[in-house]
């Protein structure tokens, strides 16, 4: 028991120390990460601290330039813009953050026993994957939306089912390589039940890949949440999004375009930060990565 233990690669508290001082070393990481708990801060507190209520109306206030009263101006119906885009980003990073979880959910314990156990069960879920996979991604994700109707609940469900083949591809490849290992191994011959091979070995080794896997999805989950948002299948008017913002904007392109541009680059730079995010993870992870 103590030779299986003492061999198997994980995150200690020393590798746990080296990831934090890699990734502190990663200024791009930094940023992209400061800017992700600035924007939680902000859209989780703007009950506390938008200037103004998302849906009220200002009739007298319609289209109004970016000013001192409205710093990011107002919409067409005199709705002021920064006080929605607050509003706005939690719909966005809850949809995202949802999405992701939920279909992680789903493909980790299938991508776990199909990994590990094999046989005709991994037969039937990589057959699930490549079915899922033969659509493009977004216009699956339109085609379960339009099904089940629009909503952010159901938007979620649909984005969950996109990111399923991949999460499941990613966690069976790297359940493959684990279990060939020779810490697994001399877990197995000394009966270790499988369940506790799986929840303490396996899966401990393969969470590293997960995390970045994860955060590419989500920029991705963005993204895919405001083109549903803007075509009427995300969140439903009057509840502020930054896809709906886009929707009800794009008339106004030549006329009032701040009203398109503030919601695209806040989705363009949160997209990036996620990506940078992920890009870092990947090199401050990376030796946990190969060795896992």
């Amino acid at each position: 028991m103590t030779t299986a233990t003492a061999i198997v690669p994980g995150l200690t508290m020393e590798r746990r120390s080296t990831f934090w001082l890699r990734f502190s070393r990663n200024r791009s990481g930094v940023i992209a990460a400061a800017y992700l708990v600035l924007l939680t801060a902000v859209a989780f507190g703007a009950p506390l601290i938008a200037p103004y209520d998302p849906l009220e109306q200002t009739l007298a206030a319609i289209n109004q330039q970016p000013s001192a009263a409205h710093w990011l101006g107002t919409d067409d119906i005199g709705r002021d813009i920064l006080s929605r885009m607050m509003y706005g980003a939690r719909v966005s990073l809850i949809a995202g953050v949802a999405s992701v979880g939920l279909s992680l959910l789903i493909a980790l314990p299938l991508g776990l026993v199909s990994g590990y156990v094999k046989g005709p069960l991994d037969t039937v879920i990589m057959r699930f994957a490549d079915a899922v996979q033969t659509l493009p991604a977004l216009v699956l994700a339109l085609t379960i939306s339009a099904v089940l109707g629009p909503g952010l609940r159901n938007a979620t469900i649909a984005l969950a089912v996109v990111f399923l083949p991949t999460f499941l591809r990613l966690i069976r490849g790297q359940v493959l390589a684990v279990r060939e290992e020779t810490y697994i191994e001399a877990s197995r011959s000394i009966g270790t039940p499988t369940f506790d091979i799986i929840r303490h070995r396996v899966l401990h080794n393969i969470a590293s890949p997960l995390i970045v896997q994860a955060a590419v999805t989500m920029g991705f989950a963005l993204l895919a949440e405001a083109a549903l948002s803007f075509l009427g299948l995300g969140v439903q008017p009057p509840s502020p999004s930054w896809g709906r913002m886009l929707s009800s904007s794009y008339t106004y392109v030549y006329t009032a375009g701040w009203q398109i541009f503030i919601p695209g680059v806040a989705i363009a730079l949160t997209v990036l930060a996620l990506n940078v995010l992920a890009d870092a993870l990947r090199d401050s992870l990376g030796r946990e990565i190969r060795t896992s």
